[in-house]
């Protein structure tokens, strides 16, 4: 199989969670230009109806649903909706995700179950129900996002909820990849670090400038350059790879 081959998605059913904005965004329209149905997942439905309508664009198919991760009963809609309109499920991108910054001590556990809640229960909760629909074909690839909070602790904003969250996506990642291997389906995660989305320009004016101090290249990435990564880990290009995190964080996390 010659290169362009291996990264052809052509014909392939793709659900992008959280993908009305950002990272979900381009991740949903990377899927999309390699030739991917894409179902764009959000509680955002006017920026999920928007970014449907420019997939379509791309000359292949594409629905929007509104549906809350953390709700169990709206996840399995969405998973029913995905199945009538698809007929199946290849792959899952788990991006649904939210942050917030309290001190530790501070922490009210309202806070504190609001961000495990969508970042890791969420996750769990798509995966499992897409997941079963995958292992009737015996077939499926599964793309959690973490982050490199997952891995480290971020300076100077405290955030020990959502660093947890993010390190729980990875075990998830690494214990699904190791259950459903042998209904062969692939179970990767991707830990992006700074990105320049809409709700890191929001705290850009106090954070930024100290990140991309702690950053080797010098700067935070531009939400586009997720397309690769998840064009990677959603094709036949990553086929013996599950169970892995591929981190993409200019550098943070070697210093």
């Amino acid at each position: 199989m010659n290169v362009k081959n291996l990264f052809d998605l052509t014909g392939e059913k793709a659900i992008v969670t959280g993908a009305a904005q950002g990272l979900g965004e381009q991740m949903a329209i990377a899927l999309a230009e390699a030739g991917a149905d894409v179902a764009v997942v959000d509680k955002n439905i006017e920026g999920a109806r928007r970014v449907s309508e420019s997939i379509k664009n791309l000359g292949v198919n594409s629905i929007f649903v509104k549906a809350d991760v953390t709700k169990k009963d709206q996840v399995e809609e969405m998973v029913k909706t995905c199945m009538e309109r698809f007929g199946r499920i290849d792959i899952l991108v788990n991006n649904a995700g939210i942050v917030s910054n309290f001190p530790a001590e501070e922490m009210e556990k309202e806070e504190w179950d609001k961000v495990i809640e969508v970042n890791l229960t969420g996750v769990f909760l798509c995966a499992q129900a897409v997941g079963r629909e995958m292992i009737k074909r015996r077939k499926g690839n599964i793309i959690n996002i973490s982050s490199m909070s997952g891995l480290i602790v971020n300076r100077p904003q405290p955030q020990v909820h959502y660093n947890a969250s993010k390190a729980g996506v990875i075990m998830i990642t690494k214990s699904l990849a190791a259950e459903w291997a042998k209904y062969n389906i692939r179970v990767n995660a991707i830990a992006p670090g700074y990105m320049r989305t809409p709700l890191v320009d929001k705290v850009f004016p106090q954070y930024g400038g100290e990140w991309c101090s702690l950053v080797p290249m010098g700067r935070l990435g531009d939400p586009s350059e997720i397309k690769g990564p998840v064009l990677f880990l959603a094709s036949k290009a990553s086929s013996y790879v599950t169970g892995s995190v591929l981190v993409m964080d200019g550098g943070y996390t070697v210093w």
